[in-house]
């Protein structure tokens, strides 16, 4: 299910470091993906329900070229990814092979997807770019994906980054790499981003204005009176 406009424009308002401490206090600790960096500078932030691809490791019998046609195969997934969707994919942080190139990015973004995310890599880097296609990933290698891996499935739980994902999650993705919201926590998590922002950057204006940290970040009685006496008088 998509997301609606407005929850796409809070959370595009909402840094992923913010989000993982709103997690935090709701006692989850593991919700950033590793390894997942922006392949180009300067991404916008981005917002999406989750689209799961699994690979599983090389089998000589599975894992060839032949494999590309089969109707399980990375072809296939990308036909079943709705628009707006943010492709999340396992890789189990192989590097030496390139789980997507050029024309899968170029027909994903042809079809609305929002961004690719992965714990492993892609290849041919300069047609991926070209593509335009939002791209977070460990890097770059030129070797095709069945020489380290095996397509096997898409739209199931999957590990990527370490963190558990599953299909319709909601992914935030920015220049500290990509968060998962639990589909369960996403209305506790609109509610409570825009005060934990708009709070530090209250605290941030009186770090600059010369206020010591104790008491401050994170503020005390004295400071929550002040805050709160703030947001009273904008």
């Amino acid at each position: 299910m998509s997301l609606d406009n407005a929850t796409i424009r809070t959370l595009s308002t909402v840094s992923t470091a913010t989000i993982t401490t709103i997690l935090l206090k709701k006692g989850l600790r593991n919700v950033w993906l590793r390894g997942t960096r922006p392949l180009r500078t300067g991404q916008p932030r981005l917002v999406g329900r989750a689209f799961t691809l699994r690979f599983v490791p090389a089998r000589e019998d599975l894992a060839t070229p032949e494999s590309w046609s089969s109707p399980i195969s990375t072809r296939a997934a990308i036909e079943a990814m709705p628009p707006g969707a943010i492709a999340v994919v396992d890789a189990m942080g192989i590097t030496d092979a390139g789980i997507f190139g050029d024309i899968l990015c170029a027909r994903m973004k042809t079809r609305g997807v929002a961004a690719l995310i992965t714990d492993g890599v892609v290849r041919d880097v300069a047609g991926v770019l070209a593509t335009g296609l939002p791209v977070w990933c460990q890097g770059v290698a030129a070797p095709p994906s069945v020489a380290g891996l095996t397509f096997v499935a898409w739209q199931q739980p999957i590990a990527c980054g370490g963190v558990a994902v599953f299909p319709d999650d909601v992914i935030v993705v920015d220049d500290d790499g990509a968060v998962l919201i639990p589909a369960a926590l996403l209305a506790e998590v609109l509610e409570a981003s825009p005060e934990q922002e708009q709070l530090e950057a209250w605290i941030m204006a009186e770090v600059e204005r010369g206020a010591a940290l104790p008491g401050l970040y994170p503020p005390n009685a004295e400071n929550k009176a002040r805050y709160e006496a703030w947001k009273q008088a904008r």
